[in-house]
């Protein structure tokens, strides 16, 4: 399983990129699609809408299942991923490069709670 090292962490599989300028790109994580199977549908929200931390803002479907999103941070959309909207088979093949939303933060120390690499290695192993 691929944990990149650069990427915060949730504990409900979303992988988290601080992007250095107020804003963070949002995924979810190799585990999360591997548990998941082949991805058939993924349901975000609309651009500007605001995410609150640690409620769901979407879902994703996949053959096996349906599982919601939860927002690792809380923020508003600044834009959608419309490729992977589309397409989101994609995900399964490139869960870090298929990002989903990115999002302007209103609570940027909200990072601080999220899962280092090695800390979402022994989550998942758990």
């Amino acid at each position: 399983m691929d944990i990149p090292g650069n990427l915060k962490y949730s504990q409900t599989h979303e992988w988290v990129l601080d992007n250095g300028d107020g804003t963070v790109t949002i995924g979810i994580t190799d585990y999360a699609q591997a548990e998941l199977g082949d991805i058939t549908y993924l349901e975000l929200p609309d651009l500007g809408r605001e995410l609150t931390y640690d409620d769901p803002f979407g879902t994703v479907e996949s053959v096996k299942a349906a599982s919601e999103l939860i927002a690792p941070v809380t923020g508003v959309i600044t834009e959608l991923n419309q490729p992977v909207l589309d397409d989101p088979e994609v995900i399964n093949g490139d869960p870090y490069g298929s990002w989903m939303l990115k999002v302007r933060l209103s609570n940027p120390s909200e990072l601080e709670n999220l899962l280092t690499a090695s800390d979402y290695a022994e989550f998942t192993e758990a």
